[in-house]
């Protein structure tokens, strides 16, 4: 086995909290929940203790399904900057209902601000803070469609919980206020269903 399941020895613990890179070729870490990997030199936000995994090498790293981090590049291996790009918008996928900045997105997925925006906007064509707009947009339409929530929930559930905020932000996305929404695509579902009606 080339992973360390078990406790971690507190040796490589602190190499780990001390960015000490006289271990450098010692050992690599992973971190389970974002699925990178390191150098114990990596300047990068320490992650919790119980999220790493030790690796012996980059090779059983990648075997492991651990990618590159793009700020400390274990082993030297380059991570294509689509590739990055799109592990920020998985990540933005399922966490957006949290408070998200820009540094935040840079610390859990290894990168500088500058240069995570930079890129994000040459491969996406919008920035980081206007997909997460996107989808928090997207969620919030899905939820007005397909439940009776009240509106501040819904808001609070896409991680836009001041409720006058959420109703403007809305507003100046769909043209609609979400009651409005909610009520236009009610009329339009049941036109349909007496359309269906009608041709049976």
């Amino acid at each position: 086995m080339g992973t360390t399941r078990k406790r971690i020895p507190e040796e490589y613990w602190q190499a780990i909290a001390d960015c000490n890179s006289a271990y450098d070729d010692t050992f690599f870490y992973g971190v389970e929940t974002t699925g990178i990997f390191c150098r114990p030199s990596c300047k990068s936000r320490v992650p919790k203790k119980e999220n790493v995994r030790i690796l012996k090498n980059a090779h059983i790293a990648l075997q492991e399904n651990f990618r590159p981090c793009k700020r400390c590049k274990p082993d030297r291996l380059k991570m294509p900057a689509e590739e990055w790009i799109g592990q920020i918008m998985e990540w933005i996928d399922v966490h957006y209902a949290e408070t998200l900045t820009l540094q935040t997105l840079a610390d859990v997925l290894h990168g500088s601000p500058y240069h995570l925006q930079r890129l994000f906007k040459r491969v996406i064509g919008m920035s980081p803070t206007e997909y997460i707009q996107h989808v928090r947009m997207k969620q919030a339409m899905q939820l007005l469609e397909a439940t009776d929530r009240p509106i501040a929930h819904i808001g609070l559930a896409v991680g836009l919980g001041n409720t006058p905020y959420f109703t403007t932000f809305f507003k100046k996305k769909a043209g609609y206020t979400p009651f409005e929404y909610r009520k236009k695509k009610r009329k339009e579902q049941v036109n349909q269903d007496e359309r269906k009606e009608k041709t049976h």
